[in-house]
This record gives structure tokens, C-alpha cells and sequence, in this order.
């Protein structure tokens, strides 16, 4: 951590104002939702099944889980940010789930900040992803700093995040994407780890999906809209009247996570697909699964019971598997692949 006669870095800033804003303040979509209002379970009124035998096991990446969650990336790079991320590193250990980091590119620059990501002792066992920002790697990152990021976390796979609406109206927002996807595939084809793409919240779309699986990542977080506004937190931390405006314009900017899964799979139905972007809760992540997703991830609500404490953390995990076992008892779905298949899931008109 910093001295108290050192300032913080400008990025270390950043990150201190994303938490703060994800925690206190209303930086979730208005106006777009994440879609999964527009789908219903069909209640099944005799399952034909013991509750307590209902299968939510799962792999993914070759690791096992105990329930198909992944506590999405949020953060590192300041002290509050290492209590966060050590409390969700427990209760992923503790409950067998994924978890992903903030970007670690704090940690690469400022190498005393490493230890606010550095969670592997703590989760020795579970399925656990390093993160930074795809469009470093034009802006002098390459395959040295990922696999220097990588090693930091003991990680099983990198994530790469693409955020192109964040950085423009982030005031001092990295633009240049040109050239990223042919930098993507050569990383992927090098790195020794998985490569999993991930937006921030705005969706990845079916057209895009496919170059990214092209370039050859092992998987995709479609992380669609509906949920945490990136635009709006970055315009309520711009100093400038125009970057203020810019995220209040696109605030609502992106494509509804649901219609993220469903385009995604239909045009790639063999890759390992991540939702999130606005689930709330387990009803959103078997609505995700049913639609096609192998994996549910949350932030925001994880983000908040950390920073309340590990019971509240505890308690939401154990709420959230209960209620992703519920709607498998009521609609007579013993695992995870029926729920997927078994056509569970109707769309209302």
C-alpha cells in the first residue's frame, strides 16, 4: 500500500472511485434490462425428484465446481480492495465456485499492489481467472506482461476484457482498438493458459463472438447490458463537463444480456459460454443456463455483501445455490444438462 506521503496514483484513484460508486451509489442500467423479465420457467407441479439429490456439479476448463457461479472480476489495487477480494477468494474455496480479479494492470506498474490480487493462498483449489484490459496489448502490454499477470494469480485462464464504451468516456480512457483482434489470436495461440473473452458490461454479439472464437479464445463472457453501467460510473467520475455527458448519453448503451446467450449460441453452440451482466440473483443464472450459458456470473451483488462482511457474503452463495436448486426441483431438472436442454425455459409474448 501507499505511504501516507505518497499520493495514490491516478490509477490507483480509479480504482478507489469504482468501488466506492459500485457500492454506494445508483450506477445500474435504467432503461435497458438484461432480458431475462421476457422468460418463464414452466412450473412443473410434480418433479419426481428428491430435492436434496438435484446435481448442480459442473465443470469448466477441466475444474470442477460445486455449483455452475463465478464471482466476476471487480477489483484490486487498493486496501479495500484486498479485504474484498480476500473475502470472496474464502467463500469461493469454501463453496467450490469460480472466481475472476479486477484488472491487473495496477499490479504490473505498481508492483507493491500485487498482493491485493494475490488470493491463491487463500483458494488453493478453485477455478480462478487473471484479467486485463484487451486494448493494453496496444499500448506495450504483450505476451511478457500476461504471463507476468498470469503467474502473479497462480491463475487457470486469463480474461480479456473489451470495454471500448468505458474508455471513451473514461477521461483518460485508452481508444485505440485497431489491430486488437490479430493481436488476440497471436496471444492466444502463445499463452499457455486458456484466453477467455469478457466485456464489461455493454455484450458481446453473435458477429463478434464468432472473429473472437476464430482468434481462438477457449471461451466467452457475453457480460451483456442490463446491469452495472460503466459509462455512467466513468461520467460521475469525469472532472469534465463532455466526459459527464458522454456517460450520461450512453449510460443505457448495449445489447440485453439474454439476447447475448441466445445469438451467441446459435452461432457457436460448442463454445464455453460465461452470462452475466445484471443477474440478481439464482432465478437469473438458471434463466441464463437454460438459455445456453455453462457458467453464471455475478459482480455487483457479490461486491456488496463483501464489503458488508464474510457472513453476508456466505449467506448470499447460499441463497443463490438454493434458489438455482429450486427452480431445478420445480421444473423436474435433476442436473444441469437438463436444464439446459430439457426446453424448461418458454419466452412470453
Amino acid at each position: 500500500m501507499n505511504s501516507p506521503l505518497i499520493p495514490p496514483s491516478p490509477i490507483e484513484t480509479r480504482k478507489a472511485d469504482h468501488l466506492r460508486l459500485c457500492i454506494e451509489e445508483d450506477v445500474q442500467f435504467h432503461e435497458t434490462t438484461s432480458g431475462f423479465e421476457h422468460y418463464r420457467f414452466a412450473h412443473c407441479c410434480l418433479p419426481e425428484l428428491d430435492r436434496t439429490e438435484i446435481d448442480l456439479t459442473s465443470t469448466f476448463l477441466g475444474k470442477n465446481l460445486a455449483a455452475p457461479l463465478l464471482i466476476s472480476s471487480m477489483t484490486g489495487g487498493t486496501e479495500l480492495a484486498q479485504t474484498i477480494n480476500y473475502r470472496l477468494a474464502d467463500v469461493a474455496q469454501k463453496y467450490k465456485i469460480a472466481m475472476g480479479v479486477g484488472s491487473q494492470r495496477i499490479a504490473v506498474e505498481n508492483p507493491q499492489l500485487a498482493d491485493t490480487f494475490a488470493v491463491r493462498r487463500r483458494a488453493p483449489d478453485i477455478l480462478l481467472f487473471a484479467n486485463i484490459g484487451a486494448v493494453q496489448l496496444n499500448y506495450n502490454y504483450g505476451l511478457a506482461q500476461c504471463q507476468k499477470i498470469v503467474d502473479l494469480l497462480e491463475a487457470d485462464a486469463l480474461i480479456l476484457h473489451l470495454n471500448p464504451l468505458q474508455e471513451c468516456v473514461q477521461t483518460e480512457g485508452d481508444t485505440n482498438f485497431k489491430g486488437l483482434l490479430d493481436k488476440i489470436a497471436k496471444l492466444c495461440e502463445k499463452l499457455p493458459v486458456p484466453v477467455i473473452a469478457k466485456e464489461v458490461g455493454n455484450g458481446i454479439s453473435g458477429k463478434m463472438a464468432k472473429k473472437l472464437i476464430a482468434a481462438g479464445v477457449s471461451a466467452i463472457d457475453i457480460a451483456g447490458a442490463g446491469g452495472t453501467s460503466w459509462a455512467k460510473i466513468e461520467g460521475e467520475r469525469a472532472k469534465d463537463g463532455k466526459q459527464r455527458r458522454l456517460g450520461a448519453t450512453f449510460a443505457d448503451w448495449g445489447i440485453p444480456t439474454a439476447e447475448c446467450i441466445v445469438n451467441t449460441r446459435a452461432v457457436a453452440p460448442d463454445i464455453l459460454l460465461i452470462a452475466s451482466g445484471g443477474l440478481q440473483h439464482g432465478l437469473d443464472a438458471a434463466k441464463a443456463i437454460a438459455l445456453g450459458a455453462d457458467m453464471a456470473g455475478l459482480a455487483r451483488p457479490f461486491l456488496q455483501a463483501a464489503a458488508e462482511s464474510e457472513s453476508a457474503l456466505e449467506l448470499l452463495v447460499e441463497v443463490l445455490i438454493a434458489e438455482i436448486a429450486t427452480v431445478m426441483f420445480c421444473t423436474g431438472c435433476a442436473n444441469l444438462d437438463e436444464l439446459q436442454h430439457s426446453g424448461v425455459l418458454e419466452r412470453l409474448r
